[in-house]
């Protein structure tokens, strides 16, 4: 990989022409003429913060027509075209009477020098990473993170660890609102496709961050901004189409200002693709709306969201043996395997490669629908007050189908059929799994800076969920003309979440300090059937008080120190109570997070590096098996850590060549850790449990290493091209630290270029091109192991499953604005 990427900064070097530089130093004030810090100053493709002198410096070659943008928020936008730029220039930013859609995201969002870890993509990042794949693929290239997809491609069912934590400890706010399911507190992206099309800015928080709405954030969060007010009309075409017959269709449209207080914006989206693992399709719809009343202390916005999707399921993995083309051991899964694959299905597999799907029956998908409605409120008292409030209701309901072969009709509260003597207990069927929800509450928040010294920050949140889960059979061969309407399971289940925080920042001399304290209250009832148990249900009433603590020391106007701690708790979700492996009453995980870390930025360099540490009590940790629906079994851990350095840089070289690369180093650890693993006879009959003792393991599906590389070239100012490289040290997929139960270290390399012009009356054109893994690596991402030991045998035996991801394959886009 490395020879590669030397190659590339070579031939990338050979191509940049000696240009004479100059420097420009923009100085960006008020109309008091007083600095205005963190303004965005944008020539050409570079973007800058002003300091806080309210200054940016740019090393400029000296051709003609620079054109100057900078954006501030509550300043109009300022837009100039120089002939030759000055060595100094003050540029005055006028107050706009309408204040922007960022006011919503205010209370949950690190701002600029916070005492915590963090990284913001704006729209322009987004926009050219946005060819129709899931919102994780957007964040590929920041530190500690890891991304995959079911499918193996990024359309469908996508999965996202950061710092080796799942998307169950990545909490999701929606400008402001929660977006995790609050049973599973997974976020399911492929519920909202295409959501990227509308989304201004995204900030991920690594550690506990900020995050005062939705579940307790364990790894992460990520804090997503929608479209900003766009005050003049406009119109979107844009179009991707790629390998696996994939295709992103967007139509978007918005009437800018009317009046100059209102305005209203649309979006639809279509997303298809057969996948790269067979039959793995996904089939995706999405409708955008919103509407709102922007003047000088108001802003009222209604937004409404859904999306449709349909999925086959590609949740089974695929065997070892076909990702290894070890065919001995093929046949050996194969023949141990409770009778799954005979005839026909036993020579499919044999004769199968890596993208193999278990599933073959026609309608074996995933169908769901989930509905967002937000009502947002802003007032704005004055310089020093301001208030926000929102409310919001999510309507989701779907289900997964599945073929069952020969299963026993008691399960299902249908009778034996008899005839004459005989009587059939068994039968093939089909059965739907529903789950059928409602999600609503409140959010407020108040902010008031009462000098340039404080600003404080206080509010709160109650969230209700309610949530039936229930199954049907609507198929049974062996009655081929009667319907079974009862449902042969139901639970339900409510969810109320409360919150309430008090947030201050104190800003003194060169240093700023960072308060926070959370009350949370969690109250969790289940009851009913589950499908796998009679009569279960469970109650759980949890009080958590959540504080932070940080300090930012100011170096000089470019660079600083921050250090932070913060404490948190966090409830189980739904399966740790249902499908506890230890048939254990779960707890709730605490954690203490430690944070350092060193910033700087000038006009060439961008860096940030910092060391973290996560300390669990209780932590759930996978066991690397999976349930029936792919989702991770889980159990409580009594001591364990994760402890790490990371690094997030951009150098720009060269007006015409940018570098980038972020780290992640960690040491993700169990202490005296306790592994449990069932002695069967030969009759596959449950005769003990064997422990095993480690006295420090890995972490499951925690990488120690995880290297990022971005190598861009700019031809002109309006054309990029990107080499971006990612490497992943082993994964281990249970928490025994077995080499042979894991994921092997694995490498990939994708290459994207962007080109933007004006012509036939069309405002703006953007030709995309995306070709992934150029170099056709084999490669998974995640997957799970399953065993047991054989008391005959007395050894271990296990089979392992992975999620495949795709070879060389291409995405291209074409967007065209109005």
């Amino acid at each position: 990989m490395f020879k590669h990427v030397f190659a590339s900064v070579a031939i990338c070097q050979m191509m940049t022409v000696a240009i004479a530089q100059q420097k420009t130093t923009f100085k960006v004030v008020d109309e008091k003429s007083s600095p205005l810090t963190n303004a965005t100053v944008i020539l050409h493709n570079q973007v800058q913060k002003t300091n806080h002198q309210g200054e940016v410096v740019f090393s400029t070659d000296s051709r003609k027509d620079h054109t100057v943008r900078v954006k501030h928020l509550g300043y109009k936008e300022y837009t100039k075209k120089y002939d030759l730029l000055p060595p100094y220039q003050t540029i005055h930013l006028e107050l706009t009477t309408i204040q922007t859609d960022a006011v919503f995201v205010y209370a949950t969002r690190a701002k600029d020098n916070a005492a915590t870890t963090f990284k913001n993509l704006n729209k322009e990042e987004i926009k050219k990473n946005n060819l129709g794949q899931d919102v994780p693929y957007l964040l590929d290239q920041t530190p500690g993170v890891i991304i995959g997809s079911d499918a193996g491609a990024g359309i469908g069912y996508t999965s996202m660890t950061i710092r080796g934590s799942d998307n169950q400890r990545i909490n999701v706010t929606l400008n402001g609102i929660p977006l995790n399911d609050a049973e599973s507190m997974g976020s399911f992206f492929v519920n909202l496709p295409d959501f990227a099309s509308s989304t201004e800015s995204i900030q991920i928080q690594r550690g506990i961050g900020t995050s005062t709405n939705g579940a307790g954030a364990f790894g992460a969060s990520l804090n997503i901004q929608t479209d900003a007010l766009e005050t003049k009309p406009y119109a979107e075409f844009n179009n991707s189409y790629g390998s696996y017959n994939s295709w992103k269709n967007t139509i978007k449209a918005g009437t800018g200002l009317i009046n100059n207080k209102f305005a209203f914006n649309t979006r639809l989206s279509r997303i298809s693709s057969n996948g790269y693992v067979e039959r793995a399709t996904s089939n995706l719809k999405s409708m955008y709306f919103d509407g709102g009343l922007y003047t000088n202390k108001h802003i009222l916005k209604a937004t409404v969201f859904t999306g449709k999707e349909k999925t086959y399921q590609a949740w089974y993995g695929t065997p070892e043996p076909l990702i290894k083309g070890d065919r001995t051991d093929l046949e050996r899964y194969a023949n141990n395997n409770f009778g799954l694959y005979s005839g026909a299905e036993f020579e499919r597999l044999m004769n199968a490669d890596r993208r193999y799907n278990y599933y073959t029956y026609d309608n074996q998908t995933d169908n769901y629908k989930q509905t967002h409605s937000h009502l947002h409120y802003t007032y704005v008292m004055n310089n020093a007050w301001n208030f926000n409030a929102a409310l919001h209701y999510t309507r989701g309901a779907g289900y997964y189908e599945e073929f069952r072969e020969d299963d026993r009709l008691s399960r299902y509260s249908i009778p034996n059929l008899v005839q004459g003597s005989t009587t059939i207990e068994k039968s093939n069927l089909v059965r739907r799994r529903w789950l059928d929800n409602h999600f609503y509450g409140t959010t407020v928040s108040a902010n008031f800076k009462p000098s340039t010294t404080w600003n404080l920050t206080f509010g709160g949140a109650y969230n209700e969920y309610k949530g039936d889960h229930y199954g049907e059979v609507i198929k049974v061969d062996i009655y081929p003309n009667t319907s079974f309407n009862d449902k042969y399971y139901l639970n339900d289940a409510t969810k109320k979440d409360f919150n309430t925080y008090l947030k201050a920042d104190y800003r003194r001399n060169n240093w700023l300090i960072n308060l926070d304290v959370q009350y949370r209250n969690v109250n969790y009832r289940s009851q009913g059937d589950d499908d796998k148990i009679k009569d279960f249900g469970f109650k759980d009433n949890l009080h958590f008080i959540n504080p932070k603590v940080g300090a930012t020391y100011f170096l000089s106007a470019n660079a600083n120190l921050y250090a932070s701690y913060a404490y948190a708790s966090k409830e189980p979700v739904r399966k740790d109570y249902v499908e506890n492996p230890r048939s254990e009453f779960p707890k709730p995980e605490r954690m203490q997070n430690i944070e350092a870390g060193y910033r700087y930025r000038n006009e060439t360099f961008n860096i940030g590096t910092n060391f973290y540490a996560m300390l669990y009590k209780d932590q759930l940790v996978p066991t690397g098996q999976l349930n029936d629906t792919g989702s991770e079994l889980r159990m409580n851990i009594p001591d364990s850590y994760r402890i790490g350095w990371e690094l997030d840089a951009s150098w720009i070289i060269h007006p015409k060549f940018i570098w980038s690369a972020t780290a992640a180093l960690s040491d993700n650890k169990i202490k005296n850790f306790v592994e449990y693993v069932s002695v069967l006879d030969d009759n596959w009959e449950f005769v003990r449990e064997e422990q095993f003792h480690y006295k420090s393991t890995q972490i499951a599906k925690a990488a120690n290493t995880i290297l990022s590389n971005n190598l861009t070239y700019l031809p002109t100012d309006k054309w990029s091209i990107s080499l971006m490289s990612k490497y992943v040290s082993r994964v281990y997929l249970d928490n025994s630290s077995a080499k042979e139960r894991s994921i092997d270290p694995f490498t990939y390399t994708n290459l994207k270029t962007q080109y933007s012009f004006s012509a036939l009356g069309i405002k703006n054109i953007d030709v995309l091109a995306s070709i992934n893994n150029i170099f056709n690596a084999k490669y998974e991402t995640s997957g799970y192991t399953w065993g047991q030991i054989f008391e005959s045998q007395g050894k271990r035996d296990f089979y392992n499953f992975y999620y495949p991801q795709a070879t060389t394959n291409f995405m291209f886009g074409l967007n065209l604005r109005f």
